[in-house]
């Protein structure tokens, strides 16, 4: 398995909507909403990192990064989210090799850190940690986790954009 991490191209976006669907059809925990946000971040401008991953000259998967907000004002800090792989290539790796180089990018641009909603087994294995300090409304605080890349130590609610409610 060769694949290869870029940036998403703008012939990139259909393809992107459809492997978002799809990664997301039957899974659970979720609104099948997926696919609306990531266009919603990418009309709004607010799609900070987005990266596709290609096998043989095909997308296969994507993630997508946007700026969160704290209640305290810290600036800096991202939401990882939502990454996607299609279902025949799930569990090969390619939603890691996603978040690595997502996580990479953003330190390397200079982040404070990055906030997920997910399964805290998975995201674990990246450094990402509930932290008490930070919370997302209505959500259960051990699927909302953080990883930190400087000594920042933010507290608060956080709140994604306002994208994150798209539902087409």
């Amino acid at each position: 398995m060769s694949i290869k991490i870029r940036a998403e191209t703008p012939a990139d976006s259909q393809i992107i909507e459809a492997v978002t669907a799809s990664a997301f059809w039957n899974a659970p925990h979720t609104s099948h909403t997926e696919q609306h946000i990531v266009n919603a971040l990418r009309k709004a401008g607010k799609l900070a990192i987005s990266l596709v991953a290609e096998e043989a000259g095909s997308v296969i998967g994507h993630v997508a990064i946007s700026a969160v907000s704290i209640s305290d004002d810290a600036s800096g800090w991202f939401g990882l989210g939502p990454i996607s792989v299609l279902p025949q290539h799930q569990r090969r790796g390619v939603g890691s090799q996603l978040v690595r180089e997502a996580l990479r990018l953003l330190r390397a641009g200079g982040a404070s850190g990055c906030v997920v909603l997910g399964e805290p087994e998975y995201y674990r294995r990246f450094g990402f940690q509930p932290d008490p300090n930070l919370v997302l409304a209505n959500v259960l605080r051990e699927y909302f986790q953080v990883i930190s890349f400087d000594l920042s130590k933010p507290s608060g609610i956080v709140t994604y954009h306002e994208a994150f409610n798209a539902q087409l």
